[in-house]
């Protein structure tokens, strides 16, 4: 019987007059494409503001140390994690620390996963990383995550410090993800898009930052 009332059914659908599929008409052209770097820039500013985010613009890697110094100082940093990326490593951030006081470490100074995970969860007080791409239409940090860019230090200390080259700036979400897929035989293992600090409405419903990943995000853009 089952049978029969589902034969009934496919011939019905079998029987039924053919219909034309109309064409979806493609997407008009987003403002933020059209947007120089300049423009990318004050959108990201302003986009991530609205999400609480930070941002600080200097012109070289010495502006860049510079206003890290200050951040620590204003913030009371002594004890940071650091990525090992083609953006923080030329900063030399471990002799940084020692001139400032800053205890700097990196995922490649410990032992072991436990070991690295007790410290970004439980001691640090900000992780400090490059980032790939600044996606101007959000105001969101694009990280694609390998052996230099470990993924707990921009998702597990209280503050996520970023330092970010203006020429990474991308319009839209599209751009950079044309970007990442340009060359398939490298593609990364994973890759995380961040907007913001971290926020849940899980519990009541109730707006909470920093229960899943931090709590503050501070942007610095060089360039």
């Amino acid at each position: 019987m089952v049978r029969n009332a589902r034969e009934e059914i496919l011939g019905k659908l079998r029987a039924a007059p053919k219909r034309e599929v109309s064409v979806r008409p493609e997407m008009s052209p987003l403002n933020e494409v059209a947007l120089d770097r300049e423009q990318m820039i004050a959108k990201f500013t302003e986009t991530l503001f609205l999400q609480t985010g930070i941002v600080h613009r200097v012109k070289d890697n010495h502006e860049a140390l510079d206003k890290l110094k200050e951040i620590a100082e204003a913030e009371g940093l002594k004890r940071v994690v650091v990525s090992t990326d083609d953006v923080i490593a030329p900063l030399d951030l471990p002799s940084w620390g020692e001139q400032n006081g800053v205890h700097v470490s990196r995922a490649r100074d410990f032992k072991d996963r436990n070991e690295f995970k007790d410290e970004v969860f439980a001691r640090v007080e900000a992780g400090i990383t490059g980032a790939d791409f600044a996606v101007a239409e959000s105001g969101t940090l694009g990280l694609i995550h390998d052996a230099d860019q470990a993924r707990l230090i921009s998702l597990a200390p209280i503050l996520h410090i970023a330092l970010v080259p203006v020429e990474r700036f991308v319009p839209v979400y599209e751009s950079a993800i044309n970007k990442i897929f340009e060359n398939g035989d490298t593609l990364p293992s994973q890759f995380t898009f961040i907007t913001g600090p971290s926020m849940t409405a899980d519990i009541q419903a109730t707006p909470f930052r920093g229960m899943h990943g931090p709590r503050r995000i501070i942007v610095i853009l060089i360039g």
